[in-house]
């Protein structure tokens, strides 16, 4: 059920500081993360091609692991490069390597054929690296289908309901407002959506002075295969609109969320919510992830659970509504994705066709 041929966030770069080992399944496969002495981030099969020992409970050797069961040593391209005692190394011995570029602190892994990893087409999020956004990327793990998660963030309603004293504000949100428009794209859709002279959020007064002032928030949301949500955040003093971007008293925050399968049912969820009128401190990014942290964790409660009721019976069908237009069409189009990619056609190219939009943006 997965789309193998196309990049996914295997974690962040400061997780393999420090000369660790980071296991983690990806796919249903398992893997581990490390960086060599080179600086060079290695992804390998996490299974020594001996016994199946764990090459996580190994050591890093310059850039090479040694699995620390019987001591064979493998590079990064996974070749076996030394066996203790044995002096003969078969050329085919060794374990596989998966192809990874490390970018704006993101690892990005290959889990289909290598030889079709294009690194061009690793999508471009420049705040991410840059010094004038201010945030700190975070982790959850999630007992569900990365898929029930891409559609809770594609539906804005359930802001007013799950999040009413979080991340929301209100019910009102969810009667009051619908997209500006919501454009249907080859590798998701892209949404904005605008609230206008409402209450500040909960979690957006904790780091403001005045916060009972009316405020027009916008958002600009981009779903993208196979599980990469990008949202710019705007609130501008109520009245101002789209005028007040760039304006004094408009905030701005660019959110950032990556859902990866782990298995069928469990999903790796990382993300980072920037700003970029935080001070020398951290103190905005930390009230900022606390909020993030207690709202995910509403969505959490509710999706494992819908994971459950799912499972209990997999003759039950789903059915839309008006709101679902964005996830549904995520859905179709992953789907086709996949049934192109079982039929041994080449993955489309997207980057190219998403990176003038997002740098005009």
């Amino acid at each position: 059920m997965f789309l193998k041929n196309c990049w996914y966030m295997g974690g962040w770069d400061h997780e393999v500081m420090d000369g660790k080992l980071l296991e983690r399944r990806i796919l249903d496969q398992p893997v581990v993360f490390y960086r060599g002495e080179s600086g060079q981030i290695v992804a390998l099969d996490n299974r020594c091609c001996h016994r199946g020992a764990k090459l996580s409970q190994g050591r890093i050797e310059g850039d090479c692991v040694r699995c620390m069961y019987h001591g064979l040593k493998f590079d990064p391209s996974g070749k076996c490069v030394q066996i203790p005692g044995q002096e003969r190394i078969p050329p085919q011995l060794g374990v596989k390597s998966y192809p990874l570029v490390e970018k704006q602190h993101c690892m990005w892994i290959w889990m289909g054929d290598p030889a079709l990893a294009d690194p061009d087409e690793i999508l471009d999020i420049p705040y991410l690296d840059d010094p004038e956004w201010k945030g700190i990327p975070a982790y959850l793990h999630y007992d569900a289908n990365y898929l029930l998660i891409v559609d809770n963030l594609s539906d804005f309603n359930h802001l007013a309901f799950v999040h009413t004293n979080t991340l929301g504000g209100s019910e009102e949100y969810a009667y009051v407002t619908k997209p500006v428009s919501i454009d249907r794209l080859p590798n998701g859709f892209h949404v904005e959506r605008w609230h206008k002279n409402s209450d500040p959020p909960p979690y957006l007064r904790k780091v403001i002075e005045n916060k009972n002032d009316k405020v027009d928030r916008r958002n600009i949301a981009r779903m993208l295969i196979p599980g990469i949500f990008l949202m710019d955040t705007m609130f501008a003093p109520a009245g101002m609109g789209a005028e007040g971007e760039g304006k004094p008293g408009t905030l701005e925050f660019r959110n950032c969320q990556f859902m990866t399968p782990e298995t069928e049912r469990t999903t790796h969820f990382f993300w980072n919510y920037l700003n970029d009128f935080e001070g020398a401190d951290y103190t905005i990014s930390m009230s900022l992830l606390d909020s993030l942290i207690e709202g995910f964790m509403e969505d959490k409660e509710i999706i494992e659970e819908q994971q459950k009721m799912l499972d209990a019976d997999p003759s039950f069908k789903l059915v839309a509504v008006a709101s679902d237009v964005a996830l549904s069409h995520f859905r179709y189009i992953m789907d086709k994705l996949i049934q192109a990619e079982q039929a041994g056609e080449a993955p489309p190219k997207f980057a190219q066709q998403l990176s003038p939009a997002i740098a005009a943006e």
